[in-house]
């Protein structure tokens, strides 16, 4: 039941990740074959900014309250109203500050004024994280996938609308405006169907709940800086140009960084409640996630190796982009490190461990930091590249450093037996499809269908073969039935 539940809501968040992917990279290719390389780096900067403020005002309650509701349903309509307005007046704080720190910047007037606008998004988006976190802790994920699904749709069809007419980035991000806000009535009318709201404000409650998120508040913020301190460093030491090109490099390890945020976000509550368990049961689960992880994570990187260039001139249709493939060969070698990072990070604060996240994004920040100020002055989009893999190897170094002082080793071989036995045969589909100089569509077709064969097969088995899955399926129809 638990496996069941844990399925149904890693689906619903994957399927909510995978279209607010899917229209972001669909954007970010429209952006740069329609206005260029210049307009894509104002984008990829604005959406930075936006990121940095609104997970300063939001992320950190967000993950509290998931994490509080979860072993305190009856809290939810208290949390409901109080939470909302307490994230309002850190929404409109949030704002304020990306405000003044774009105007202090030596950004264009274009440029500023796009993060102007983008960053209003964050009142909405910060707002239906509460709604979110309510979401996530009655573990009825698919909510959010109705809420958000439909509408992202709706926004990339305006969006694809504007371009080809050469609007300025300014509309994208008006539309982003909108259609967050939507986002944010309609889940509110979901969830006002099932809880019915205290109007009752609580000081205490601000004041608790303030107290309590301030780790939560400084580990969000200071990993959101850590994660995009290259993009920031690369705008002030670099040029828009530049930064559309690594921009758009990055939108390419957006699928698998989509599925790995899911998987992980999904299964947090269910590591919070295996607190309770003992070490062995967190360990068993958390060893579970990263090999499902990697088992992605893996072949995307050794597909990215053989057809990385080919990829890039596929999808922006502009030659200029597939001469930093190299760039994108570096920065791909951080998704195995990130695997074990993300799902490591949810362990900890399962644990009451938060602490230990945010001593590990301070130092990876200035690890950062000090390297983009060495390395991207003079190598440019490679030193960039290379800033991100140090600081994603620090990452990794100090998460599993703590978690093996602080709670338990890993069984390294148990995570990895099933990404390298998959990996291994894709390596072999790799190369058979690269002597043949088959075409990058159909070669792109044929490997998603072989790497979908190879995955179900070893989920198959995963479960005992085929017969105990059909007899666990018949079983289960049985009872429907019932």
């Amino acid at each position: 039941m638990a496996n069941s539940k844990l399925l149904k809501n890693s689906l619903s968040l994957l399927i909510n990740r995978i279209t607010q992917g899917i229209t972001t990279f669909v954007i970010t290719a429209a952006i740069a074959r329609n206005l260029g390389a210049s307009e894509l780096g104002q984008y990829t900067l604005a959406i930075s900014y936006y990121y940095i403020f609104v997970t300063i005002a939001s992320q950190g309650l967000k993950t509290l309250f998931t994490r509080e509701l979860a072993r305190k349903p009856e809290e939810i309509p208290v949390y409901l109203v109080n939470g909302t307005l307490l994230q309002l007046s850190l929404s409109i704080i949030g704002y304020l500050l990306l405000v003044v720190v774009v105007f202090l910047l030596p950004y264009s007037d274009d440029t500023s004024m796009i993060c102007y606008i983008m960053g209003l998004s964050i009142v909405p988006f910060a707002l239906s994280n509460i709604t979110e976190a309510i979401f996530q802790a009655q573990e009825k994920m698919h909510l959010i996938a109705i809420s958000t699904v439909p509408i992202y749709i709706l926004r990339l069809l305006a969006m694809l609308w504007c371009l080809p007419l050469k609007y300025a980035v300014s509309y994208i991000a008006g539309i982003i405006v909108l259609s967050e806000t939507l986002i944010l009535l309609i889940e509110w009318v979901l969830l006002t169907r099932a809880v019915k709201p205290k109007w009752n404000l609580n000081k205490d409650f601000f004041l608790s709940t303030l107290y309590s998120v301030r780790t939560f508040f400084a580990i969000d913020a200071a990993g959101m800086i850590a994660s995009k301190i290259d993009i920031l460093t690369l705008s002030l030491l670099g040029s828009e140009f530049l930064l559309g090109l690594y921009g758009a490099i990055g939108q390419l390890m957006q699928p698998y960084m989509i599925v790995s945020n899911s998987v992980s976000l999904a299964a947090f509550p269910n590591m919070s409640k295996a607190v309770a368990l003992g070490r062995e049961n967190q360990r068993k689960v958390t060893e579970n996630i990263i090999s499902v992880l990697l088992c992605m994570g893996l072949p995307f990187i050794i597909g990215l190796l053989f057809f990385g260039s080919e990829l890039l001139t596929f999808v922006y249709q502009n030659q200029s982009f597939s001469q930093v493939a190299i760039v994108l060969y570096i920065s791909s070698i951080s998704i195995i490190t990130s695997t074990f990072c993300r799902s490591l990070s949810y362990l900890l604060i399962a644990n009451g461990l938060e602490k230990f996240n945010l001593l590990e994004v301070a130092i990876t920040c200035v690890v950062g930091g000090l390297a983009g100020i060495i390395l991207i002055p003079q190598y440019k989009l490679i030193g960039a590249a290379l800033m991100s893999l140090i600081m994603s190897l620090t990452n990794f170094s100090l998460y599993m450093y703590i978690a093996y002082k602080r709670l338990f080793s890993l069984r390294v071989w148990q995570i990895l037996r099933q990404p390298l036995l998959i990996s291994s045969l894709m390596t072999i589909v790799f190369l058979i499809l690269k002597k043949t100089n088959t075409a990058f569509l159909l070669t792109l077709i044929i490997s998603i269908s072989v790497y979908g064969l190879f995955m179900g097969l070893g989920t198959v088995h995963q479960f005992g073969g085929f017969y105990k899955v059909w007899q666990k399926i018949s079983r289960q129809g049985k009872y429907a039935e019932k």
